[in-house]
This record gives structure tokens, C-alpha cells and sequence, in this order.
């Protein structure tokens, strides 16, 4: 299996841990990440200013894969989303990639359809395999309780994911935490937005809308809450410290990112998971599993 790594703009600054252990566990059970050079901004940032811009940017890096005959592999919900939508749109509209592609034709690029853009949690799931995930798990989690946070664009639009789980109701990034052997606790508000979108222009509610999600994770004893999108784990370890001084709580809680807890069942060794730049350290995680003449360095 090979696919093009898409890391987008915010992992290479703020989640090089994500990247770090998503490389380590798709070598570890044989998938190939190719690296192409010109991948730039999925369009996101901009698409409430221009939507014709945005296209233009997410079908350029569609071409840059078409190119080199690869799907897309997206560690980003929000490009997972956006480089989606553009594919299905363009894919469908023949007058719109007419228009886009007479723009891409000024730096040599042509859209053109059969790219698939897949997150890397989905590819885990259904191309990769719940039992074929199994079969590589060396070390059992089941010390471990984790909650999961899907993030809003993991499943939406929905018509975008060809019925790929239940927006109103996921079970597809439980289950692939599951496969660790950790168990898996709900939460009140478990859909609630993390409170990224509005970050810039409305700092106090965006930080208040991840207490919350603080509140009702924490309200439950757990290890960690696990994500897979880079702008909610900013929200809610990144900010945890800056929440934890405005609203005069304490939660102290790891938030890590899902190929760091896979990669522990896959008995890869912590410091090539990128543990040590989670902004909350999950030390006392890692000292349940010092256990079977496996110690991690805290």
C-alpha cells in the first residue's frame, strides 16, 4: 500500500509528533508514505474568502498525486475535508475543472480524476484492517482507558465519505483505539466542536468551548483523550495550560494523537513517537506500562 503523505500547514510547525509517529507505525506495519515535493496549503484558509481560490489549491495538490499515480494519505480532518470535496466536485463538474484546470495550465498542472483522499485513521480501518491491525499489536493496552475525540470534518460533510461511518453517532476511531487492548470510555457532548474554527476572532468563547469538552472528558477516569486532527489537539493541549489558568481549573490530562497509542501496542519505543513534545506529558500513562520488561522514559 503507498500512498502520497499529505501533512498540510499546521502538523510540520505545531504537530511534529503526529507526523513523527505516523511514519513510525506505517513503516512498522508496511505502508509506504511518498514524499512529493510541492504539496502545499489544502485551500481551507482561504475558502471563506475565495472558494474559486481554494479549489484551485486543493486541485493543484490533487495533480501533484494524479502525477505520480498515488492516492492521497491526510493526517488532517480539515484536508481531509477540503481536498475531498474538491475531488468529488471537479470530478463531477466537467464546466469546473474546465475553469480550474485553464488556471493550473499556467503552472503546467492538470486535474484529473481517479485520486483517492483517504485520512490516515480510515485507511487503518478499512484498507488496512481492524483484524489485520490485530494481528500487529505486540504489546495489550488494556491498562490504558482513553476517550475519543473525532473532531468535526473527520465525517462532514457526510456526503463526502461514500457512508464511511455515522456522523451522528462514530464508532470508527473507537474501534481502531480498541484494537490497543485500552478501553474506551464515552462522554457527555462527544460530537462538540473543539472550539478551533473561531480561535482568532473569538478567543474567550473558542477557549471556553474546550473547557467543556475538558469538563465532560475529565469527568471520567481516564488516561488521555485521543485525537486525530492537529488544530483540535492544539485546542485542547496545546491551550490546556492557558484554559486551566483563565477558568482557574485543573486537568493535567494527555491529549495524544492516535498513531502515538498504536505505536505503543506496536512496542515501538516512545521517544521515536514523539511523546516528548505533547505539551501535557503523559508520564503516568507511561508508567502503567513499565510492566513485561518494557519501561518507557518519562
Amino acid at each position: 500500500m503507498r500512498y502520497a503523505l499529505f501533512l498540510g500547514c499546521t502538523i510540520p510547525v505545531r504537530g511534529q509528533h503526529y507526523e513523527l509517529s505516523a511514519r513510525e507505525v506505517a513503516k512498522t506495519i508496511g505502508l509506504e508514505f511518498i514524499d512529493l515535493e510541492g504539496f502545499a496549503c489544502c485551500g481551507f484558509p482561504v475558502k471563506s474568502i475565495s472558494a474559486e481560490t481554494a479549489m484551485v489549491f486543493a486541485a493543484r495538490n490533487i495533480a501533484i498525486a494524479s502525477e505520480k499515480g498515488l492516492d492521497i494519505c491526510t493526517l488532517c480532518n480539515a484536508c481531509t475535508s477540503v481536498l475531498t470535496e474538491a475531488n468529488k466536485e471537479l470530478s463531477e463538474n466537467r464546466e469546473l475543472r474546465e475553469k480550474v484546470n485553464d488556471e493550473l495550465s499556467k503552472i503546467d498542472k492538470e486535474y484529473k480524476t481517479g485520486v483517492k483522499i483517504k485520512h490516515f485513521a480510515r485507511i487503518l480501518y478499512e484498507d488496512f484492517g481492524l483484524d489485520k491491525l490485530k494481528e500487529e499489536i505486540k504489546k495489550d493496552l488494556g491498562t490504558l482507558n482513553f476517550s475519543a475525540h473525532y473532531g468535526c470534518h473527520y465525517l462532514r460533510p457526510k456526503e463526502l465519505y461514500d457512508g464511511f461511518d455515522d456522523p451522528e453517532n462514530p464508532t470508527t476511531l473507537d474501534k481502531i483505539v480498541r484494537v490497543t487492548g485500552a478501553n474506551v470510555t464515552d462522554y457527555k457532548n462527544k460530537l462538540q466542536c473543539c472550539g478551533g474554527a473561531i480561535l482568532g476572532v473569538e478567543e474567550d468563547i473558542s477557549l471556553k468551548m474546550a473547557k467543556e469538552k475538558l469538563d465532560n472528558v475529565t469527568a471520567n477516569n481516564i488516561d488521555a483523550l485521543v485525537t486525530v486532527c492537529p488544530f483540535c489537539s492544539i485546542m485542547y493541549d496545546d491551550n490546556q495550560r492557558k484554559i486551566e489558568s483563565k477558568f482557574n481549573v485543573k486537568y493535567d490530562l494527555p491529549v495524544l494523537y492516535y498513531p502515538q497509542i498504536l505505536g505503543l501496542a506496536l512496542g515501538l519505543d516512545q521517544k521515536n513517537l514523539g511523546f516528548r513534545l505533547n505539551k501535557v506529558k503523559a508520564n503516568k500513562l507511561l508508567e502503567k506500562l513499565e510492566t513485561g520488561g518494557m519501561k518507557y522514559d518519562s
